[in-house]
């Protein structure tokens, strides 16, 4: 099919199939198509997308939708970073609360983490555990990360054969003792045998060290949490991190970045060849430490919102491509483990629930600095799926799940926290006002279907 600007129509570009025998038929004037924005008519079969014409074609379907003038069709947001923490700590979110929160806000598939849970997905049995406690509660996609802690390098390999899509680390204390973070020996012990299978290696990249070194977080001024991991942390982590990723041939992926010092050297790793991509989240995108009121512990997370100074170099890094994706960390808990009560940052659990509110987030800023819905696709869908090889799902294209959004990018709204999925009512997000809602979302082509589990493909 050939691409034009946004507006035109592309050349009809059928597969192989009798044109009356689809499912869905979803017609849009805007789409998201190869990076474009164009007009088509996509065509749904058996939950996989079978045919994209241009809008007028002549195509029958049981349904056919017919997007308004300010919707655009997007594809559904591959999110590769969200504590569910089911089971184990079900009160602080679930498959069934996140899930819905997750359609809500266009994700159609989340990656979930290891940690918070109980037990952590450091083996095959607790694996199987998280699999079939979501089976039957999740609205959208779920897959699931393995994880890497102290002891566990035999169960590396297991774990990838069952289909993980990767192994998450710590260099330093994780926030809960069943998930303890790797020296520096054991991470190059993980990285060789991560290699040896061609898996991915993805890091909490803050260095124990250097946080020992600075004043510990305590009291209610956010500028003194800030102290406390200061930006070296995550530089020399990083540094680390590459260097090991260059020693061993490991793929490596560093996550939630929120020092903008760090992209340099990442960006000459990735010129060297070093097999490393970087993530953000839309919380460092979106706010700044100068403007974190006294008290408010629902803006704490680690690493920490960073000076508006900042959080303009990560914007760069996301044009450059020194950035490859943006992700929610979606990290939530009960609301007396914010410690509202005192506002002590010091005590307050850091994580910050964003699933159902990410799209809408980054876009408004996005916007702003005059970037365009196909880069908000290029970052939380096409490259977030091809991070974990999902090479199906991300994207509009023919063979690929029919995980789609109608997405309104013009219509405002402000935040209710009382009115979000997420299980409990924290987010940093609340009464904040956002450009941008979900309309419509379809998960393999139904607007009223089970998320898959999903496997890393062999």
């Amino acid at each position: 099919m050939r691409l034009t600007s946004r507006g035109s129509r592309p050349s009809c570009r059928v597969s192989p199939v009798q044109a009356d025998s689809v499912d869905l038929v979803v017609r849009a004037a805007r789409a998201v198509i190869g990076g474009q924005e164009v007009a088509a008519s996509i065509s749904v079969r058996d939950g996989r997308i079978v045919a994209i014409d241009s809008l007028d074609a002549p195509v029958s379907a049981a349904v056919v939708v017919e997007l308004s003038p300010d919707e655009v069709l997007l594809p559904g947001l591959v999110d590769t970073h969200v504590h569910v923490n089911e089971p184990g700590r079900t009160e602080w979110e679930g498959f069934a609360s996140a899930t819905r929160a997750a359609a809500a806000g266009g994700i159609a598939t989340i990656v979930d983490m290891p940690l918070n849970s109980i037990p952590p997905t450091v083996d095959v049995a607790a694996l199987e555990i998280k699999r079939r406690v979501a089976a039957d509660q999740s609205v959208v996609n779920v897959g699931f990360w393995g994880g890497a802690v102290p002891g566990n390098v035999d169960q590396l390999r297991p774990l990838h054969d069952a289909g993980v899509f990767g192994f998450k680390c710590f260099l330093l204390a994780s926030g809960v003792d069943e998930f303890p973070p790797l020296t520096p020996a054991e991470l190059e012990k993980a990285l060789i045998e991560i290699a040896s299978f061609d898996g991915l290696m993805i890091v909490h990249a803050e260095n124990a060290e250097v946080i020992a070194d600075a004043p510990p977080a305590t009291g209610r001024e956010y500028s003194g949490f800030l102290e406390s991991r200061p930006r070296a942390a995550e530089n020399r982590a990083i540094e680390q991190v590459i260097e090991l990723s260059r020693r061993t041939g490991c793929r490596v992926h560093i996550l939630h970045l929120s020092s903008a010092d760090a992209l340099p050297m990442i960006a000459a790793a990735k010129r060297d060849g070093v097999r490393v991509t970087v993530e953000t989240c839309p919380h460092y995108l979106c706010f700044d430490a100068e403007a974190v009121p006294a008290g408010a512990t629902q803006f704490k997370c680690c690493p920490p919102i960073r000076e508006a100074g900042n959080r303009e170099l990560l914007w760069q890094g996301l044009s450059d491509g020194t950035i490859d994706t943006i992700v929610t960390d979606h990290s939530p808990c009960t609301p007396d483990l914010k410690r509202f009560d005192t506002g002590d940052f010091g005590d307050a659990w850091g994580g910050i629930a964003s699933l159902q509110v990410s799209l809408a987030a980054v876009w408004t800023e996005a916007r702003a600095r005059g970037f365009a819905l196909t880069d908000i696709v290029r970052w939380m869908a096409t490259n977030t799926a091809d991070q974990v090889q999902m090479t199906d799902r991300g994207r509009i294209d023919i063979g690929c799940a029919a995980d789609l959004v109608a997405f309104a990018p013009d219509e405002n709204f402000t935040v209710d926290v009382d009115q979000l999925y997420h299980r409990n009512p924290v987010t940093a997000y609340d009464r904040l006002g956002l450009s941008g809602v979900v309309r419509r979302s379809w998960i393999a082509g139904s607007e009223a279907s089970t998320g898959q589990l999903l496997s890393r493909q062999r």
